[in-house]
């Protein structure tokens, strides 16, 4: 049975849902978790088979994208601020990216999608009130794998890949502690316990991101098989 395409909220008034026959694959998890490897395997998993793919992510828009690289350099940024220029971010690819890929038929790979930005001002004390009516313009995605990861496995992939850690990606703005290790620690342990929340609230498929890339991928293969051959009933 073909899945009805959904917005979280209000939605975009001028944009009809039946238009749109693509279909939205989004991977979820903190970074070094292994999202961007599956991302390339299961696109080049998904052309082999003959379908048209787009792969789209956090701080891609060209509109505003490197505003935020920039603004974060000064590590002073206010919680809301940041809130609102990765939604302003997001809705520029949901509009100039995403939606025309999905009116056009391609598989859309979202790596991260409004869940992150979501967690990540969770944990910042936000309200999930005004969050929900802020992203209530995103669509609702077919499928969101969610990768999942112990935070000192995580820790210990983040300093191999960088040898430092990120100020923001560490939660240092949180003054969870002193040292950047612990606070890593503690900042992404509460930011596992907002994705576990969202597993159930949101239909995660919970992937376990600790094992070997290959037999991550062969899961999630599976489960877009399954979903795929659906869809053509």
């Amino acid at each position: 049975m073909k899945k009805k395409k959904l917005f979280y909220g209000k939605g975009l008034p001028y944009l009809k849902l039946n238009d749109l026959p693509g279909k939205l694959i989004v991977i979820e998890g903190p970074d070094c978790s292994g999202r961007s490897t599956q991302i390339s395997m299961l696109k080049d998993w998904l052309e082999t088979k003959g379908h048209a793919v787009l792969d789209t992510g956090l701080k891609r828009s060209t509109l505003i994208g490197n505003v935020i690289l920039e603004a974060k350099k000064g590590n002073t940024l206010g919680k809301k601020t940041l809130s609102l220029l990765y939604c302003t971010d997001f809705a520029d690819q949901l509009e100039n990216k995403i939606i025309p890929a999905l009116s056009a038929g391609f598989i859309v790979l979202a790596d991260r999608y409004i869940f992150t930005l979501m967690a990540r001002d969770f944990v910042r004390g936000a309200s999930k009130e005004w969050l929900m009516e802020l992203f209530g313009f995103a669509l609702v995605p077919d499928l969101v794998f969610y990768l999942s990861i112990n935070p000192d496995v995580l820790l210990h992939r983040a300093f191999s890949k960088y040898g430092c850690l990120d100020y923001w990606e560490s939660g240092m703005d949180l003054y969870l502690s002193s040292d950047m290790f612990e606070s890593f620690k503690k900042y992404h342990t509460l930011l596992k316990r907002e994705y576990e929340e969202m597993v159930k609230n949101f239909n995660f498929i919970v992937i376990d991101a600790e094992r070997d890339p290959n037999e991550i991928q062969k899961d999630i293969r599976e489960r877009i098989s399954v979903f795929l051959d659906s869809q053509a009933l």
